[in-house]
């Protein structure tokens, strides 16, 4: 029987529930001519990746997509599978006993690294720990945070540099009224900072974050926002771009540093520092962090045309109680799956896996989003990545490239119960989510997050036995 009839369904596993993989489902599920089932596995009891776990409290307008992943779970030849941990609950042999395609898509988890001296002093930081431990991700739970210092300095000027600075910066009662984890809110709201600078390596005209994410930091009235109009006399390399180059996003930033230059300091109680064409050297202090040196950068045009930063000889330290690492999320490795340490992606061609050994792509084997494509795009970004590698599937189906006989779908419900007694299906996260609202609710706050996974766990069991 051909793959993808009534008789023999294209089962479709896809391992990580963030945006991606949502959109990977939704696409393989809207082929008309193919019987489809989906199994979506997350090792957290919770879906949407990072939409969940890495979108500021104070952005809710953008967690709102996750009602067009509702919509997707709610077909019944979906199935999630929450608490359930690839490279242990389930195996790679396993899924290809099962399934006849895999799709991974895990995103990009880690931080990446500075490479410089004393990194590892307690006080230097990953970003992405930082905003899982406020979004209250499992993950990061534990963490702590020393806030009783007041000069904070963030390396990277990207979008999540924005989100980290202005979170430092946001007083207790804006927070109060985010869904930001209780034990982040009690922390923050004791925080001593008083000034965050946000260093880039490279010019104005070419800062990563956003001209809404900048907007919204220059309208605040309680926040001081410094850019010093030394920095706004453009190189000439970025002065030929902008002329030559039109781009509407650039120059609104650019537009607006200039304003903001000029308006300088109002003599707030806080302030965000940007600081442009300087790369760090090495974290400085003995016991914990007490600043970090940088050197000034000058730009030149690589091979590629591409502007780029080399040090010159000039250094400075500035002091620093904390220091945040935000230049990028870097995927990891899965057990059994190929995995590039350059990129810190899984090497593929157009979605299909590549064996690094052949060169060839491996039978039913499929990457979307970050573990694809490296780390970066916003939410709608996977959307058509995704739907790139669904097609190669597609295409590989109707090819009849894949494996035609898997084991039925419940002899996996057994093997599934074997391995892990407790696994949360789509209607079970549905009653957390309720939960989480409702004990918001009684704190006047939009919701309040489960931040540990035997919590969800004894908060299902307890269910189960009032439902008897």
């Amino acid at each position: 029987m051909p793959v993808g009839s009534s008789r023999n369904p294209l089962r479709v596993a896809i391992i990580g529930s963030g945006p991606s993989g949502f959109y990977a489902a939704e696409h393989v599920l809207s082929q008309d001519d193919l019987h489809v089932q989906v199994d979506m596995f997350d090792r957290l009891p919770t879906p949407f990746g990072l939409v969940r776990a890495g979108v500021a409290p104070d952005h809710p307008k953008i967690k709102s997509v996750t009602r067009v992943y509702d919509k997707i779970a709610a077909n019944p030849d979906f199935r999630f599978r929450g608490n359930v941990e690839f490279g242990a609950d389930i195996e790679h042999e396993d899924l290809l006993e099962y399934f006849h395609a895999v799709i991974y898509c895990v995103g990009a988890r880690s931080d990446r690294r500075l490479g410089i001296p004393r990194e590892y002093l307690p006080g230097s930081h990953g970003a992405s720990d930082f905003v899982g431990w406020y979004n209250a991700s499992p993950d990061q739970r534990n963490l702590t945070f020393d806030f009783s210092g007041e000069r904070v300095v963030v390396v990277g000027n990207g979008n999540v540099a924005m989100d980290v600075a202005r979170v430092l910066m946001l007083p207790p009662d804006e927070l109060a009224a985010t869904d930001i984890g209780g034990h982040a809110l009690r922390a923050l709201s004791a925080n001593q900072v008083r000034e965050v600078t946000i260093l880039g390596r490279r010019g104005p005209a070419q800062a990563a974050f956003t001209y809404r994410e900048l907007r919204e930091l220059a309208e605040r009235d309680d926040i001081d926002v410094i850019v010093d109009p030394a920095d706004m006399q453009l190189d000439p390399h970025s002065l030929h771009d902008t002329e030559q180059q039109p781009d509407r996003g650039r120059d609104q930033v650019l537009e607006l540093l200039r304003e903001l230059s000029e308006r300088g300091d109002r003599g707030h109680d806080r302030r965000i520092v940007f600081r442009f064409l300087v790369s760090p050297v090495e974290i400085v202090g003995k016991d914990r962090v007490e600043g970090i040196e940088v050197v000034r950068n000058e730009l030149y045009r690589g091979n590629n045309g591409e502007l780029r930063a080399r040090a010159t000889d000039d250094h400075e330290v500035i002091p620093a109680d904390i220091v945040f690492r935000a230049i990028g999320y870097q995927g990891v490795s899965l057990p059994g799956v190929p995995f590039d340490p350059i990129t810190a992606t899984i090497p593929n061609d157009r979605g299909r896996v590549i064996d690094p050994l052949t060169g060839q792509s491996r039978v039913g084997e499929y990457a979307a989003g970050w573990i694809k494509r490296g780390p970066n795009g916003i939410i709608g970004t996977n959307k058509p990545d995704a739907q790139e590698s669904v097609e190669m599937l597609v295409d590989d189906v109707r090819a009849q490239r894949l494996r035609r006989d898997v084991l039925p779908a419940k002899v996996f419900e057994r093997f599934l119960a074997e391995r892990q007694g407790e696994v949360v299906s789509f209607a079970d996260w549905k009653y957390l989510d309720e939960r989480e609202v409702e004990k918001g609710g009684e704190l006047g706050r939009p919701r309040l997050k489960f931040a540990r996974v035997e919590n969800m766990m004894r908060a299902l069991r307890e269910r189960e036995k009032l439902d008897g």
